[in-house]
């Protein structure tokens, strides 16, 4: 997942990119739910994503797919997440110290031999190690915790922030100002997933 996200946002606004990874989050919550609240919340989300996807497909459709299949295996996270969490017999944060475990043997086969040459150079394992605090421990630690305390909509409602604060950074950080097109977007977006909610 991380891989596919930080390649897509080598391609898009890191805002293009973290509105559509919801459009799976808000589907999926909606094959489980139905209701005409989840169907509004569908239909505020999807002309979001087209607004600020339509001008880019045909400039960068190798941007495109990758926040697609960001998008897709973000959706797999928050399943995934949300049955770790509420697994009885695994206490605190075991599942994602497992996960950390089966990801790390699966990865290092493929890519390990290009990380080699960082081994020997202090800044690289220093940064190396400062992004994968910052990008996986911390961020996926503080998911199961509110996982395990908080109602799956409130989840939902509190994690529609990411857009909003991704085109804060973006703009800040790597200077791509939103245009209004965008901005309508992102927040058509964020209000589909504050809408929709999961029944009792």
């Amino acid at each position: 997942m991380n891989v596919c996200f930080y390649l897509a946002i080598d391609r898009l606004p890191l805002a293009t990119v973290a509105a559509i990874e919801f459009v799976p989050v808000i589907a999926l919550a909606a094959l489980g739910a139905r209701s005409p609240r989840n169907a509004a919340a569908l239909a505020l989300a999807v002309p979001g994503v087209y607004a600020l996807t339509g001008v880019r497909l045909d400039g960068e459709p190798l941007g495109v797919a990758l926040t697609f299949a960001n998008a897709v295996l973000f959706a797999a996270y928050i399943v995934l997440a949300d049955r770790a969490a509420g697994y009885a017999r695994l206490d605190g944060i075991d599942g994602l110290a497992g996960a950390m475990v089966v990801a790390a043997v699966a990865v290092t086969p493929a890519t390990g031999a290009a990380a080699l040459p960082a081994l020997s150079d202090p800044v690289a394992l220093a940064a190396g190690a400062g992004v994968g605090v910052c990008s996986s421990v911390i961020p996926y630690v503080c998911d199961q915790v509110a996982l395990r305390r908080l109602a799956r909509a409130t989840y939902a409602l509190m994690v529609s922030l990411l857009p909003a604060t991704a085109t804060v950074v973006g703009a800040l950080v790597l200077a791509q100002v939103p245009s209004l097109r965008e901005l309508g977007g992102v927040a058509l977006v964020i209000a589909g997933v504050a809408l929709h909610r999961t029944p009792p």
